[in-house]
């Protein structure tokens, strides 16, 4: 049986500063995925949980809203 996608969604508004995985990558919990900057601040979102980046749905520069999937874990 396959494994349940995680998706990686985003906690607030903002613009993706910096992208520090790619579709393949191996994260543990806790590792930093996207910076994500709002506010004049540089925020980092990192992983729920151990996994393989399936899918990274935002590039450089993309515009977020809260609660956008930005990475998908498998």
């Amino acid at each position: 049986m396959r494994p349940v996608a995680e998706e990686v969604k985003s906690p607030m508004a903002g613009t993706i500063f910096e992208l520090l995985v790619e579709q393949g990558d191996e994260v543990d919990e806790g590792d930093e995925l996207i910076i994500l900057e709002s506010m004049k601040m540089e925020i980092p979102v990192e992983a729920p949980s151990a996994g393989s980046v399936s899918e990274v749905r935002v590039a450089q520069g993309d515009q977020v809203q809260e609660g956008d999937v930005l990475v998908t874990l498998g």
